[in-house]
Order: structure tokens, then C-alpha cells, then sequence
């Protein structure tokens, strides 16, 4: 298929070749010149019929060159398709990736039919936010209850006898401890002590890990655990891999249980936060419904066959109390709430201790040194890092990620990776990271934007106190 501007541009010129263009009577038309003819004729007319305008002339000649061009273009357009087939699959996927089409949920069309408007996000086309504005949906979720789409997130099942001896041999929790049905925030690290990603891991009654992490390392973490399992499996162990293709539903909100306990035999105040149980919810069979989310309020993820995913989130939508929501007030909740996004609040070259996320690292892990970066990461626990992710209350304008955190000397300390407006505090709020020396709540600082410096104080997270569910 041709580029849509390049079929465009050739109706274009097919279109005015076929003008009439008031030429003398006799003389052919362009359009029924063969490529090249028509500087013959408008030679001839340019000499013989001075009743035909210079512009004219000029006009058709440069249409006609555009012609030359564009079938030129076609050829080498053919050729290339032809090498491109010929070359191994992977690669054509690689060299073809600027035409990929974004991956899509099984939910696309609903938040079409709902106003959602789409953009790219980790390879996905999400909605970004639907008829309700981004403050209110973000509000709603705090009084109320929304329902998110995270269904690009990363879902996977680890199974087999050492399927345990797996996991803990990529992160840094203890997941041997877990109970039935528990589950845990951990970190993928490396030998250096950076993280690869943050992921939940629940130890399942069904015999399996259960395992959700970012869409956005999403190739990285499956090569890392398709890999380990080769590793282990090539030793003797016995451990496997599965990538599931369910929905991943999340409605998240103060009324959230209240909302889903309508639609569920069990008993919902018998699952604390991150517990998880395999229901019937609305009359969908098969669900697993962990109790987490990403926005420090009280709520449930809810794992779904594909196929399942629009039925389910039709049927939480007839209830008034609950909303559509999207990344937009995804992101300032989670911001509010503390947490952090890969990519810009932790990465590669981020320890868990400099991102002050100790509380991650297993007592048993800690003692044992037998997680990636163990020798990195241990010593730092007990000694000062040379830089902590700290929280930043701000003034003036909305503080921005990559915006520069300064002492109030006006000494360049580190910078911004999440910032935004608070709707529910109505005050500028961030994360960043700064000297160990800095990182005390109460710190007065400066930030930087649009070249204007003003006032920051490092706060203590979360900035909205979270609402989890735990058993009294």
C-alpha cells in the first residue's frame, strides 16, 4: 500500500493534468501526452501559440516533472517491498516497525463508544482520559470509584515445583514466605544493584506464581524470565513459563468493594489488600480478583478472559458510583499516592535503596545476599547513598519531570522525574531525587522552571494518605 500522502499527491496531479487549462484548440492536453511527451508540446506551444500564459506553461511542465517523480518513487517503493520480503521475519518486523499499529485492548472499542481519547503509550493505544475532564475524573476516583483499562500490563504464570527458586532468583523479595493467595510488590534488579522493573508477585492455591509487571519492559522482563527458566530448566528443575492473554480490569476508589461485592458470592472483606481469590464476578466465571491497585485508594485488579473483558466492565458501568477513567488521572493518583512509575522514577541505574524503596528487600533476602545486586544494595541499607527519590511540595508554576532541583544557594543538587499539579491538595507536587544530605523532610530547595526558580520543600510521601483495605 502506498503512503497515504504519496496517493494523495498523485490524485493531485492527475487532477490538474486533466484541466483543460485553455489551450489552444488542436493542441493536445497533457493528460493524454505519454510521460515526457507533454515538453514537446508545450515547446511547441510556447513558440506557436503565444495565446497559451507563460504560467500555464510553467505550471504543467512542473506537474509533469512531479509525474516523472512520483512514478520513480513507485518503482523504488516496489523494489523495496520486494527486498523487505525477502528478508527473515524478525528483521522485517524490525526495518517495518515505524509502520507498526499500535497494540490495542480487547476494551479499544468500548472506550471508542465511550468518548475515550486514544494515544500511544509503551506500544499501546490507550485512552488517555474520556468525556470528563482529567481533574474530575481523578476526584471521582477519590470519592467514588473508576474503572481503569490495564490490560497492556505484562501477565504471566511460573509453575512447577521450583517455580519459587525461579523468582528469587530475579528479584529482591521473600517469596518463599508468602501465604495462599498473598502477593507482594517486588524488584527485578541487576548485578549492579539497578532495577529492571517493578512487578506483583502473589503465590496462587493453584499452584503457580502469578505475575503482573509494565508493558512497557514488557520484552525485557519475559527475555529475563524465559531465560532463567531455560537456565533451570537445562540444571534439572522443574519450572515453566506461561504468558497470559487475559484483560486486566482495575476499579480502583473508596466505593470500589462496594460496587464489585454486588456482583461476587465471597466475601470481600475477607481479602485484604494484595490477597487474591479466583471468582465469579457479574456472572463472568474464571476471575482473578487481587486486591491492589496503583492509586492509593482501596480497590481491586481483576484479571478476565479476553474475550470476557467488555461484558464485565458493561456490567460494573451500570452502577452510578462508577466512572471510566484513564492515564491521565492514573498518573496523578499514583503521584499523589507516592508511587512510582518506571522509567522515570526508577530505572536501570536506581538502586532500591536510592528510590526509598528498602521496605522491598526480604529480611531472609537481606541476610542471605542471594538476589542480583545483593552486594550493591546490602552495604547501602547500612550507610549513607550518595542520592535519595524524596518528595517535593511545590510553589508558582507546575513542576515538571527532567526540571532542575537546586539548594537555595542556587547549587544544581539533581532533578524532577514526576511532577503535576495536586487536584485534590491544589498544590504543585513532585518527586526527584538529591543528596543524601537534602532528603530530610522539611528541606527548603529550589526548582527550575522555564528558567525561573522557585521555592521547594521535600515532603514526606504519600502527599494523600492512602486508604488501603486491611483486616482490623
Amino acid at each position: 500500500m502506498e503512503a497515504p500522502g504519496a496517493i494523495s499527491l498523485q490524485l493531485g496531479v492527475n487532477a490538474l493534468c486533466a484541466l483543460k487549462l485553455r489551450l489552444p484548440l488542436g493542441l493536445p492536453t497533457p493528460s493524454s501526452d505519454p510521460l515526457g511527451g507533454g515538453e514537446t508540446y508545450l515547446s511547441r506551444a510556447w513558440t506557436t501559440s503565444p495565446s497559451v500564459p507563460g504560467r500555464v506553461v510553467a505550471s504543467v511542465r512542473r506537474l509533469h516533472q512531479l509525474r516523472a517523480t512520483m512514478q520513480w518513487a513507485g518503482s523504488m517503493m516496489s523494489r523495496l517491498r520486494s527486498c523487505l520480503q525477502a528478508l527473515p521475519s524478525a528483521l522485517r518486523r524490525s526495518l517495518s516497525s515505524a509502520q507498526d499499529v499500535l497494540r490495542r485492548t480487547p476494551l479499544y472499542d468500548f472506550h471508542l463508544a465511550h468518548g475515550g481519547k486514544m494515544v500511544a503509550f509503551a506500544g499501546w493505544n490507550l485512552p488517555v482520559q474520556y468525556r470528563d475532564s482529567h481533574v474530575d475524573s481523578h476526584l471521582h476516583t477519590r470519592r467514588h470509584c473508576s474503572l481503569f483499562d490495564v490490560s497492556h500490563m505484562l501477565q504471566t504464570k511460573i509453575f512447577g515445583h521450583d517455580r519459587v527458586k525461579l523468582m528469587e532468583s530475579l528479584v529482591v523479595g521473600d517469596i518463599a514466605e508468602l501465604k495462599p493467595n498473598q502477593g507482594t510488590l517486588s524488584l527485578f534488579t541487576n548485578e549492579a544493584g539497578g532495577i529492571l522493573d517493578d512487578l506483583i508477585v502473589t503465590n496462587t492455591s493453584e499452584g503457580h506464581l502469578y505475575v503482573v509487571s509494565n508493558a512497557g519492559c514488557w520484552e525485557k522482563d519475559l527475555t529475563l524470565m524465559q531465560d532463567k527458566v531455560r537456565e533451570l530448566q537445562n540444571m534439572g528443575s522443574d519450572v515453566g513459563l506461561e504468558v497470559m492473554d487475559n484483560a486486566l480490569l482495575a476499579l480502583q476508589g473508596p466505593t470500589a468493594a462496594q460496587v464489585l461485592q454486588a456482583g461476587v458470592a465471597d466475601d470481600l472483606r475477607k481479602l485484604p489488600f494484595m490477597t487474591s481469590a479466583v471468582m465469579e464476578v457479574f456472572g463472568v466465571s474464571g476471575c482473578r480478583v487481587t486486591r491492589c491497585g496503583y492509586t492509593g485508594e482501596d480497590g481491586v485488579e481483576i484479571s478476565v478472559l479476553a474475550a470476557e473483558a467488555v461484558r464485565l466492565a458493561t456490567a460494573l458501568l451500570e452502577n452510578p458510583e462508577v466512572k471510566l477513567a484513564g492515564l491521565a488521572a492514573r498518573d496523578s493518583l499514583r503521584l499523589e499516592a507516592g508511587l512510582c512509575l518506571y522509567g522515570n522514577d526508577i530505572d536501570e541505574h536506581t538502586t532500591p535503596v536510592e528510590g526509598s524503596l528498602s521496605w522491598t528487600l526480604g529480611k531472609r533476602r537481606r541476610a542471605a545476599m542471594d538476589f542480583p545486586g545483593a552486594s550493591v544494595i546490602v552495604p547501602q541499607l547500612k550507610g549513607k547513598v550518595q542520592r535519595r527519590r524524596v518528595g517535593l511540595m511545590c510553589e508558582g508554576a507546575p513542576v515538571r519531570a527532567h526540571n532542575p532541583i537546586l539548594s537555595t544557594e542556587g547549587t544544581v543538587l539533581g532533578a524532577v522525574t514526576s511532577g503535576c499539579p495536586s487536584p485534590c491538595l491544589r498544590k504543585n507536587v513532585a518527586m526527584g531525587y538529591v543528596p543524601y544530605e537534602y532528603s530530610r523532610p522539611g528541606t527548603l530547595l529550589l526548582v527550575e522552571v522555564r528558567r525561573k526558580q522557585q521555592m521547594a520543600m521535600v515532603s514526606k510521601m504519600p502527599f494523600v494518605p492512602t486508604n488501603y483495605y486491611t483486616l482490623k
